[in-house]
């Protein structure tokens, strides 16, 4: 590639809504533009990378035997119907009618789709297991698009979906899937963990996600360090060991006029939050339910979930509250609450000494103590850890970390195949249910992370598995013919040896091509100076390090094989 006929518009100032440096530098380094608010152009340098990235990707999925198909964009009302999903899936799928009035969803995923694919074409178990990917667009009507790729409304994604004859097939499958993720991760040059995840409205039992961790990362994962666990803090658990413990006081009410929160009651009272009791109403399927956490932590509504068995819930709204005027907003509590089903946290069991409300405006009661004053009908994990918690399996202090998700991988079991009757033969004849996996990468979400770990004050500064170009030439003063000819002339022989090259061959200053230089972040830099004029030399930089070297075009040459060389070795191993 030659710049100065390659468009790659960089820019001197950020964008006014880039947050985060990968949304900053992949705009100003002229990777990407934006159209809407969540919707990206990538621009040549940028397709490059993604284009890199997503051959990587096709590599591992088709060395785990995974066969790439296309599915369209366009996906008709009535699959969903029937895996139900329609209705749930809820404003983020945009929806459109064609000219006859029929519904259909822009692909937020591909479940729906390539089950009917394969229901329709699979009926024996010879022809099982079955792994069909794709690497395509997918849409997702973000409330609040931001922070650039990583939560944009149209991106790239890689989803693959496997189909086994039993429970054990559908784990083998995972494990294949599994691994090629990490190898995917490592080759693009990214420090990664695989951590427990909730399944969320893709469904299934088990699942993980990939983190790369980052600074600016909107999931976070709490991690023990004496051992293996991790998991999202969506469904991280913690050990409970302090559970507040009363002195056998009588149970007393005490005025606390105008004090709804728990800042203001406990401050009043003068007692630690924790020994306060936050009852918060939610509305599930239509019944209202009382959720009591402590008072020093919020509920979990991930974990709630899973306890509900249902995703039909919500707080209670101000219309609510009106509807149901037993329950006194700011002052609602457990004892006497005969009128709702109450679901405690497992740190409330036999705790005492506490502080709730009474169901009385105005007032509080102190010196609750369960068991005695209350009874929940059950106890469960309901609020999310936090760093120096114990670990939930060795009790050590966990810490929590942001980081960025860039795949996720479920077993998903028998709900898709199940609701679309996606059956074959056994080898008796049996019919029977196919058991589901499904695998997705964010694909440019990716490309962003990578960014996000490998980046300086000045720019980008690429691994060489996913850089637009292998070498960045960079010739002074072009203009003097002895400079352009050398620079012209390594330009030629690195196209013959087949490397991917980017001259800048413009009439620019110093200064301007070296700015450029470092904000596009192509891993290695040969400049053709003032050496040159002297002795014939050529500055090799590499971006990573900062490290440069004056060579003859042979050392040069040599030294940039043995870059090609220690690369290839590192992929072949996974070290990458």
């Amino acid at each position: 590639m030659r710049q100065s006929r390659t468009f790659i518009p960089t820019l001197r100032e950020s964008p006014a809504d880039a947050e985060i440096a990968s949304h900053r530098l992949l705009v100003r380094a002229g990777y990407l533009r934006k159209v809407a608010s969540g919707i990206y152009e990538f621009l040549p340098l940028g397709t490059r990378v993604v284009q890199r990235i997503s051959r990587i990707i096709r590599e591992e999925m088709n060395a785990a035997g995974a066969q790439e198909v296309m599915l369209p964009i366009m996906q008709p009302r009535e699959l969903w119907e029937e895996s139900g999903r329609w209705a749930k899936y809820g404003p983020e799928m945009m929806r459109l009618k064609d000219r006859a009035g029929r519904d259909f969803g822009l692909g937020p995923t591909h479940e729906e789709v390539i089950t009917d694919l394969v229901r329709n074409n699979v009926s024996s178990y010879r022809d099982l297991p079955l792994n069909l990917y794709q690497i395509g667009t997918k849409f997702r009507d973000e409330v609040r698009p931001r922070f650039g790729l990583l939560r944009a409304r149209e991106f790239l994604m890689k989803d693959a979906y496997s189909f086994d004859r039993d429970e054990e097939g559908m784990r083998l499958s995972y494990k294949a899937m599994y691994e090629a993720y990490g190898r995917i991760f490592t080759r693009c040059g990214c420090t990664w963990r695989a951590v427990e995840a909730a399944t969320g409205l893709i469904g299934g039992d088990i699942s993980h996600e990939f983190m790369v961790p980052a600074e600016v990362g909107e999931d976070h994962i709490a991690l023990c360090d004496s051992c293996s666990y991790s998991a999202n803090l969506e469904l991280a658990g913690y050990r409970r060991t302090e559970t507040p413990r009363g002195e056998g006081k009588a149970m007393e009410r005490v005025s606390t006029p105008g004090m709804r929160t728990i800042e203001e009651v406990s401050g009043y009272l003068g007692m630690e939050p924790r020994r306060m009791v936050k009852c918060l109403m939610y509305l599930v399927e239509g019944k209202p339910v009382a959720v009591l956490v402590p008072g020093d932590r919020e509920a979990n509504e991930v974990k709630l979930a899973r306890v509900l068995g249902t995703d039909e819930f919500r707080l209670f709204n101000e219309s609510d509250w009106k509807e149901h005027p037993d329950y006194l907003q700011g002052f609602v509590g457990p004892v006497g609450l005969d009128s709702a089903e109450i679901i405690a946290d497992e740190s409330l069991r036999g705790a005492g000494g506490l502080a709730c409300g009474a169901n009385e405006r105005d007032v509080h009661l102190v010196h609750v103590e369960e068991g005695r004053d209350f009874r929940p009908h059950s106890f469960a994990d309901l609020t999310s850890a936090r760093t120096g918690d114990p670990c939930p399996r060795c009790g050590e202090p966990m810490r929590v970390e942001a980081g960025i998700e860039v795949g996720q991988v479920f077993q998903l079991g028998l709900k898709y195949s199940e609701a679309m009757r996606c059956y074959y033969h056994d080898e008796n004849g049996e019919v029977r249910p196919m058991y589901m996996g499904c695998y997705g990468i964010g694909v440019t979400r990716l490309m962003a992370a990578v960014v996000e770990q490998h980046h300086d004050e000045r720019g980008i500064i690429w691994p060489l598995s996913v850089a637009p170009a292998f070498l960045h030439i960079l010739a002074l003063d072009y203009q003097r013919e002895g400079r352009r000819k050398a620079a012209e002339d390594l330009y030629r022989e690195c196209l013959e040896k087949g490397w991917e090259v980017l001259l800048d061959d413009r009439e620019e200053s110093a200064g301007v091509k070296f700015a450029d230089a470092d904000l596009l972040g192509i891993p290695f830099r040969a400049v053709i100076g003032r050496g040159y004029d002297e002795d014939g030399t050529l500055e090799l930089q590499e971006r990573a390090t900062g490290q440069r070297a004056r060579l003859t075009r042979e050392n040069l040459f040599r030294r940039l094989e043995e870059a090609r060389e220690s690369f290839r070795d590192l992929a072949e191993r996974g070290d990458m």
